[in-house]
């Protein structure tokens, strides 16, 4: 049994789903399991991290913890995890995991396994898997040496369990006192999408440049309402000024893992199926029938998306209202 640190991730008082499946995961292996609650206004939420499993809630309530930086979170944390004996420290690889983590292990002095689509708890330590070469193969990896070990999970790799509403958790309150800053978050301007975020998301629909313009895009935004799903695109989409960049799925934008991916009109670079390769599911709909993302599809169609997508949004209709 380790002694594991979950950092819960929460946005305007919302827990990340990511959060839910660390916890879930080293609760099942029967771990100690605490979880770390930055930001303000947040200690409700210590009740809902008990009901997927955590023991023990680390609550730091303050008003310099609004709004993510890393110089603040990191300095927090650090002071938990030192003062506890943190034996495993595991965050979600979101944009705010992949800024904090790395400066945890440099403060740490320990290693980090970034971007892990699988977790296996070996009494106080960890062994997990990540994908390598652009997803081509992934390498499983252990940690040697003492000190924490940190990880950074995919979202979507590991499940969200059903929650114990019955399970309570010891709240503890965290003393804090930041200091000096170098950073500090002066205005965060908010997308005015309402759409789940493509990384959280357990259903994406993506379209690539053969969507042709920014307002084809809301061919697969009607699509995506059907099902609750999220809207994203690759970089060529992108580049051409269709989608936004949070939307881009891909090497050098989000990685994403949902149990269904709609490919819509996207070839299928490799640095595309960087980023979404681990989808449990992947459907791809493309006019070339030698396109590289079929290599790599569960379900393919050879067509036009600009007929395909409408029918296939009729019959998604259909099966919802039945």
């Amino acid at each position: 049994m380790a002694k594991v640190f979950v950092i819960a991730e929460q946005r305007d008082g919302r827990l990340k789903k990511s959060t839910f499946e660390l916890l879930g995961a080293s609760a099942a292996a029967g771990n100690e399991t605490h979880a770390i609650l930055l930001g303000e206004g947040v200690a409700g939420l210590a009740a809902e991290l008990a009901h997927y499993g955590a023991n023990k809630v680390h609550v730091a309530d303050h008003a310099g913890l609004k709004f993510y930086t890393a110089d603040a979170y990191a300095q927090v944390i650090l002071g938990v995890v030192k003062s506890s004996g943190a034996e495993i420290i595991l965050a979600g690889h979101t944009p705010t995991g992949r800024d904090l983590m790395p400066k945890l292990a440099a403060r740490l002095d320990a290693g980090l396994a970034s971007d892990c689509t699988s977790l296996a708890f070996e009494g106080a330590t960890v062994k997990v898997r990540r994908p390598v070469y652009s997803g081509k193969a992934t390498a499983e990896v252990e940690f040697i040496g003492s000190g924490p070990k940190l990880v950074s999970m995919r979202s979507n790799a590991l499940g969200v369990p059903k929650p114990d509403t019955s399970k309570t958790a010891e709240a503890v309150s965290v003393a804090v006192s930041l200091g000096d800053l170098k950073t500090k978050v002066t205005e965060v301007v908010k997308g005015a999408s309402a759409r789940p975020d493509v990384t959280e998301a357990s259903i994406v629909v993506s379209g690539g440049r053969s969507l042709k313009t920014a307002e084809n895009f809301k061919l697969l935004e009607d699509m995506a309402d059907v099902v609750g799903a999220a809207v994203g695109a690759s970089r060529a989409a992108v580049d051409a000024g269709y989608r936004p960049h949070r939307d881009q799925v891909g090497q050098t934008g989000k990685v994403v893992s949902p149990a269904l991916y709609v490919a819509c009109g996207i070839s299928g670079a490799i640095q595309h199926l960087a980023g979404m390769r681990t989808s449990k599911v992947i459907v791809a709909i493309n006019t070339d029938s030698e396109a590289p993302i079929f290599q790599v599809a569960d379900y393919g169609v050879v067509g036009d998306l600009f007929q395909v997508v409408p029918a296939l949004q009729g019959e998604l209709s259909k099966m919802k209202d039945h």
